[in-house]
């Protein structure tokens, strides 16, 4: 993904798998098939043989795993993690599963999303006693295992959960269970799966391809399911909310072949481009999409308008993660290593230009320069969602209003700032409906907070916009 110079980047993926004497080979490659939602660090612990043994390390998957690890790591079971750092920061330490010991015995943790109520829990743990040993809002929940007074882990887990606010898909290993939980809202992703007598659990369904597991469903929010030798068994940790999945999953974050609670992403995004059609049309010659998460989208629109879709810019796929840009010349240079147009498609060509999303404004400025340095007669810039207007606090690394070029300028302004010849957003009710999720609550329970200011949580002791003051028995 062109997560470095896009300016959107999602935390992590997770997959999990109990009962399958290949559980570490097979988290593998789940999670090489994840690698999209996070490019850090990556990690697995197994086990289902009595204890936990794990590996973990900074860098892509086939990268940590590079030198016969994965043979060292064995078990029935096994969790796995891909890691972008947004809360906490990055690190080797913050590198997931975290594992914990104790005379008790075990836990991994493997989570994708945010606390919002990270800090707030983790000054009332460390006035308890707690010592942390990471900066990961990800071991709160440990400390909360731990201090639980209830009589057996699930129960601990289960009143663990309940203090936690935000967004969080948790997968929890010991050496004799695996839990798996969503948080209330949903926020994220996570679906269940079967391989033979195995069960598979992961951020997207593209991974369950990949190993050739077959879907079952989606976990549902509130949600703590347990598996281990006796079989699997689902509870309720919370009750039942209106949902509020993150709609930049079917925008940008998720692959093209996964189905996000039972929608398509191809299919969803074709569908924006669709709408995107309708709303702003223009006169021109080709259509071209931004790789990879845009290709869908400008398929779309371009079977809407009847404009030839063309290939009009091009991904250079091995540029390495960590290309140094100590100058303005060299960003500059880093943007043309990782995109390239066609110039013999874009030559003198009036070019419609699809993304997904402006998130601070620099990179499509960029953009649109290559392309009219390619030859390019007009640029005209759409995007497949409306406005980032507010920042996110649930796991996408946009935390201030000062980051987002949509908060501090009008339409007409940011079209004069990225150079384009014209420039249009997909709407709210175009978004709600191009993907078509069936629900009955306004926002067809999705996620708007990034485009809305609507968070569906208190973020520190605000919920929309009115203060509320929190206490310990709140969390």
């Amino acid at each position: 993904m062109l997560a470095e110079i896009k300016g959107l980047n999602e935390e992590c993926g997770i997959f999990g798998i109990w009962g399958h004497e290949e559980a570490a080979t097979l988290t593998y490659y789940g999670l090489h098939s994840l690698q999209h939602r996070g490019q850090e660090g990556a990690g697995i612990v197994v086990g289902g043989n009595g204890t936990l043994q794990f590996h973990k390390g900074l860098g892509l998957v086939t990268e940590v795993f590079s030198r016969g690890e994965l043979e060292k790591l064995t078990g029935m079971a096994a969790i796995g993690h891909v890691r972008y750092s947004t809360a906490g920061g990055g690190g080797y330490a913050n590198v997931q599963p975290l594992l914990f010991r104790s005379q008790g015995g075990s836990l991994a943790l493997a989570h994708n999303g945010n606390l919002v109520n990270a800090d707030e829990l983790r000054f009332r743990l460390e006035q308890q006693g707690s010592i942390f040993q990471t900066t990961s809002d990800t071991e709160v929940l440990a400390h909360l295992i731990k201090r639980s007074g209830e009589p057996i882990l699930k129960e601990r887990i289960k009143e663990a959960l309940t203090h936690l606010r935000g967004a969080f898909a948790f997968l929890i290993l010991t050496e004799t269970e695996m839990y798996i939980a969503l948080d209330p809202h949903g926020f994220r992703p996570l679906s269940l799966g079967r391989l033979g007598e195995a069960y598979v659990v992961a951020s997207e369904t593209c991974a369950f391809d990949v190993i050739g597991a077959t879907y079952e469903r989606e976990v549902e929010p509130g949600e703590l399911i347990m598996i281990n030798k006796q079989g699997i068994r689902s509870e309720r940790f919370a009750p039942r909310v209106s949902r509020s999945i993150c709609s930049m999953e079917y925008i940008y974050f998720a692959r093209p072949d996964s189905n996000v609670d039972g929608i398509n992403i191809h299919t969803a995004r074709k569908n924006l481009g669709k709408q995107l059609a309708f709303e702003a049309p223009v006169e021109a010659d080709v259509v071209t999409g931004v790789p990879d998460s845009s290709i869908s989208v400008a398929i779309g629109y371009a079977e809407a308008t009847g404009i030839p879709y063309e290939l009009g810019l091009i991904k250079n796929r091995y540029v390495g993660r960590t290309f140094i840009q100590p100058s303005q010349a060299l960003r500059e240079q880093g943007v043309k290593m990782k995109l390239s147009p066609v110039r013999g498609v874009v030559a003198g060509k009036r070019v419609v230009m699809v993304d997904d999303s402006i998130v601070r404004g620099t990179t499509s400025k960029r953009i649109v320069r290559m392309l009219r340095e390619a030859g390019a007669t007009e640029v005209h810039v759409r995007i497949s969602s409306p406005p980032i207007t507010h920042p996110c606090f649930y796991g996408i690394d946009t935390s201030t209003k000062d980051e987002l070029i949509a908060a501090r300028h009008t339409i007409e302004e940011i079209r004069q700032l990225i150079e384009a010849d014209s420039l249009a957003f997909l709407s709210q009710e175009g978004l709600l409906q191009a993907i078509g999720r069936s629900n009955d609550s306004k926002n067809c329970g999705q996620c708007l907070a990034c485009f809305t200011g609507q968070y569906p949580t208190r973020i520190g002791g605000e919920h929309v916009g009115a203060c509320v003051q929190t206490s310990w028995s709140e969390y």
